[in-house]
């Protein structure tokens, strides 16, 4: 076949062919080596945990060592700018999360795109948030809070794990869904949020169910509905906002795997499966379920539109809330 092609040509397209076949071979056979997962927030973080469990799972799967590295700061920005310039080998993975959706719609001068420079994996699992009061406020229902936020305009404040965070924003979606006023309170983390509002220094908080269920357990919290779209597992009688009056309402948390645009597509279906199979296995579900982590999984494809539905709708809430970094 080379000796029909013109001389000039041969050596480029027998190299071309080589690399091709290089590339399918190492993606028929990934993963050969170990693989990075980056996580933009701290050790014992929601997704922190939810990644370390993935990992390990998908060791097991794959036949390759899973490692999650760390690298916080800037609300995932800098772990989100790490990936998206890392080699396009399926070796450096990017634990997706809520934050990669709201901060395009909230930060400036992003450098990276989160449509084009990420390759979707599969979405791993969501993590509602419970709206909880301190028992000191008279709400004991969605309905009684919006009344009551709408009696003392500004009055009520709310915490969150600081300003872009998923905390936050349910706050201002609630704010801007039931007309409401709550001033927002940001904190370094939702632990730090949550010992104030057990303190009573909050008086509203849209919490990750990790973090205040036990507290409402003992009575030091009131739970009054869960944030995501369907009953969270971990409280299936508790009802959701949208149950409660405001129909729609979704701010649930969300982690899954993405990795550099450009990454081999057998690498990407393969780790699709993988996480698929992960989030059916009675192993993963036990270790994330009673903390309130719902599994989930999918294609590609479908945590591609998955994320373009949630660009749109954080962008919608910061211009309605006039939210910027």
């Amino acid at each position: 076949m080379a000796a029909s092609m013109p001389r000039w040509m041969s050596a480029a397209v027998v190299l071309a062919i080589a690399s091709f076949a290089a590339i399918s071979a190492a993606a028929e056979d990934y993963p050969v080596r170990p693989v990075r997962i980056i996580v933009g927030f701290g050790p014992g973080a929601s997704g922190d945990i939810a990644a370390r469990v993935l990992a390990q799972k998908l060791g097991t799967l794959l036949g390759q060592q899973f490692v999650v590295e760390n690298r916080t700061g800037a609300g995932s920005n800098i772990a989100t700018t790490f990936v998206a310039h890392a080699p396009k080998d399926g070796y450096t993975l990017l634990q997706g999360t809520v934050g990669n959706t709201i901060n395009p719609a909230i930060t400036p001068n992003l450098t990276y795109d989160l449509v084009k420079d990420f390759a979707p994996i599969s979405l791993f699992t969501t993590l509602p948030n419970i709206l909880v009061v301190h028992p000191a406020v008279e709400a004991r229902s969605v309905e009684e809070l919006i009344r009551l936020a709408r009696s003392r305009p500004g009055e009520l404040s709310f915490g969150s794990a600081g300003v872009g965070s998923g905390s936050h924003f349910s706050g201002e979606l609630f704010n801007v869904m039931a007309g409401v006023k709550l001033l927002h309170v940001p904190y370094a983390g939702t632990a730090q949020a949550a010992t104030d509002l057990l303190g009573g220094r909050l008086q509203v908080m849209f919490s990750p169910a990790s973090t205040v269920l036990g507290f409402v357990a003992e009575g030091k919290l009131a739970a009054l509905a869960s944030t995501g779209l369907r009953r969270a597992s971990a409280a299936p009688n508790l009802p959701t906002v949208a149950e409660a009056g405001l129909p729609g309402f979704d701010t649930s948390g969300w982690f899954g795997l993405l990795a550099p645009a450009g990454t081999p597509r057998e690498s990407v279906e393969r780790l699709a499966a993988a996480s698929n199979e992960a989030v059916k296995s009675p192993d993963v579900i036990a270790a994330l379920a009673p903390q309130g982590f719902d599994m989930e999984g999918g294609t590609p494809e479908e945590f591609a539109a998955f994320i373009s539905n949630d660009l749109a709708k954080w962008s919608r809430v910061a211009a309605a809330a006039g939210i910027k970094r």
